[in-house]
């Protein structure tokens, strides 16, 4: 069970960190194409966004604690924050798609150990949000196309 814990919290952790960074992108975009990117990118964090109370909350229910800190989330953290001002819509894009493919990383270890342990209530929470993951990172590849990246 410790294992499954410490793999949702490093869901929960991913899960926060693409919600924070789309978020800048919906914050910082600019350019010709900025009304569709700055809905395109708010239409991502808002759902990133809502999966983190129900995602903590599995944890709660693991018997576990959540992160109470941001820097304790940013423990659990394996995805990487961008460190300068990301300009390009290009490299948004990129840097989404990998931050994405990462909580899907995360989430599918998390299906696996909660298949393990019989948590279903846990695995069928991951499998929707490893659905909604899936189709992002669709959408994200899409837009690479339209822009040459």
């Amino acid at each position: 069970m410790n294992e499954l814990v410490a793999a949702t919290k490093i869901a929960l952790a991913n899960t926060f960190i693409m919600y924070f960074k789309t978020h800048s992108y919906h914050w910082n975009i600019e350019g010709i194409h900025f009304s569709q990117y700055h809905e395109f990118f708010n239409d991502i964090y808002e759902d990133v966004y809502g999966a983190i109370d129900p995602m903590a909350e599995e944890i709660r229910a693991l018997d576990s604690y959540a992160p109470i800190s941001l820097m304790e989330m940013y423990n659990y953290k394996t995805i990487e924050e961008d460190m300068t001002r990301v300009v390009l819509i290009s490299d948004m894009l990129t840097n989404l798609q990998t931050t994405n493919d990462a909580v899907i990383l995360s989430l599918n270890k998390v299906f696996d150990l909660a298949t393990i342990a019989k948590e279903q209530g846990l695995a069928n929470f991951v499998a929707d949000r490893l659905d909604k993951h899936k189709k992002h990172g669709w959408m994200i590849r899409s837009s690479l196309k339209n822009i040459g990246g």
